[in-house]
């Protein structure tokens, strides 16, 4: 059986009308990377820190899935083998496209998440530093998203799937974040056929077999067309 692992990045959400973070005019030009997505800026400045994430919230909940993200929700509909879909994105649009399985491995804008116990919990809209707890009770709600300096959700289980596949599919991402930037080379040792999908090749695009050069919007659904013929 055929196993399609596929990463997408900040890229694929972008031709939805999400602001990426690394373009010249994207949010890290617009905030420190110290200020809003490390552990040490949280202790320092909670509420910069939350209001930066529920005006992201509020940004996400005003776009929709794109055809990238509906031609993947059909892949994993309707392909004989195992796909396996890993993101670096926090929004929830392969959801709302359809796609049933996916790894979420820097956290979800809709999730919090409690510092005491661990304990998750759908977001609120607008969440408050010093939110309390629903499980233990403790004012330590915070995003549920992974910042600098934090591991990765999913990671023994994302290797376990990059060691066993045959395929392996970068849809717009930087190749600048590691862990994920180093999953091409992880796929590659396993004898994976290795794709990226970007507007331009990304920091590691060398180390891909096959690039598709162009909007994901028009280059991922025709990719799906190709594998889904066989």
């Amino acid at each position: 059986m055929t196993k399609i692992v596929i990463l997408t990045g900040a890229g694929i959400s972008a031709e939805s009308g999400l602001e990426t973070f690394r373009a010249e005019d994207g949010l890290w030009a617009q905030h420190r990377v110290e200020d809003v997505a490390t552990p040490e800026g949280f202790a320092r400045d909670p509420r910069l820190v939350v209001d930066f994430y529920n005006a992201r919230r509020a940004q996400a909940a005003t776009v929709a899935p794109n055809p990238a993200h509906q031609a993947l929700a059909r892949l994993e509909a309707s392909f004989d083998g195992e796909v396996v879909l890993i993101t670096q994105n926090v929004d929830d649009l392969h959801e709302q496209a359809g796609s049933a399985r996916v790894m979420h491995m820097h956290g979800a804008l809709k999730g919090a998440l409690c510092a005491a116990c661990d304990h998750r919990w759908p977001a609120p809209m607008v969440m408050q530093p010093g939110d309390p707890c629903p499980a233990c009770g403790a004012s330590a709600a915070r995003p549920d998203i992974v910042w600098f300096g934090e591991m990765p959700y999913d990671m023994e289980v994302i290797f376990d799937h990059l060691s066993g596949a045959d395929i392996f599919v970068a849809i717009g991402t930087s190749g600048n974040v590691y862990p994920a930037a180093g999953f091409v080379a992880e796929a590659r040792r396993a004898g994976a056929h290795t794709i990226e999908f970007n507007l331009e090749r990304s920091a590691v695009g060398n180390q891909f077999a096959e690039h598709r050069t162009g909007s994901a919007s028009q280059t991922v659904p025709a990719w799906v067309d190709e594998v889904l013929r066989g």
